[in-house]
């Protein structure tokens, strides 16, 4: 009698599941960088993060097409926030060195600047500006002669600076005016006894 001895048969070990951990955390890292990159100054670091996103959740979708991960969905997700992550912060990076441009450039600009003063006043007392490098000075002319003229230079930005002419004891009107390379700026109409016209501000 032969005996007969069953053949074993063993299972075949499971399949390792789809890792899906590197379009989650590029989705992750796209939306922070998303999230960040309109903040102002904390906006810098949304760029570096909106790229590694960018990378993570584009290694993602190639790891879903090649059948190795499942989540092929958040990763495409991920691009989209990655990329436009990283179209925010470069806007941003564009405006803000359009504003530090204007702001030197403004700093750096000559301008010559000309007060003058008329009226039928016969006198006038006269303040205004003149510029030392990023200084401005207030000068005093008492007693001016009406028509009156005064031509400074300056650099950088005029706020601040100030310009009055105040009518005499005896009346009459008196006009203020200022004119910026060239163009005039502001001008200003007062009369009567210690009247003031006011061109401050131009």
């Amino acid at each position: 009698m032969t005996d007969y001895t069953p053949t074993q048969q063993h299972a075949a070990p499971p399949a390792a599941p789809p890792r899906n951990g590197l379009g989650t955390a590029g989705f992750v890292l796209g939306l922070l960088g998303l999230v960040l990159s309109p903040v102002p100054l904390v906006g810098v670091v949304a760029w570096p993060l909106a790229g590694l996103g960018l990378i993570l959740s584009a290694v993602g979708v190639a790891r879903a097409r090649a059948g190795k991960a499942t989540n092929r969905g958040l990763a495409i997700a991920g691009v989209v926030v990655s990329v436009l992550g990283l179209l925010v912060s470069v806007l941003w990076a564009v405006v803000l060195g359009k504003a530090i441009s204007d702001v030197h450039d403004q700093a750096t600009q000559h301008h010559t600047i000309t007060y003058e003063v008329t009226g039928d006043a016969k006198t006038a007392d006269i303040e205004y500006s003149t510029f030392d490098e990023h200084t401005i000075l207030v000068n005093s002319q008492p007693s001016a002669a009406v028509p009156w003229t005064k031509t400074v230079e300056a650099t950088g930005f005029l706020e601040g600076a100030q310009f009055t002419a105040s009518a005499g004891p005896d009346a009459g009107s008196v006009t203020c005016k200022v004119v910026v390379d060239g163009k005039q700026t502001k001008t200003a109409t007062a009369s009567g006894a210690l009247a003031v016209a006011s061109c401050t501000g131009f």
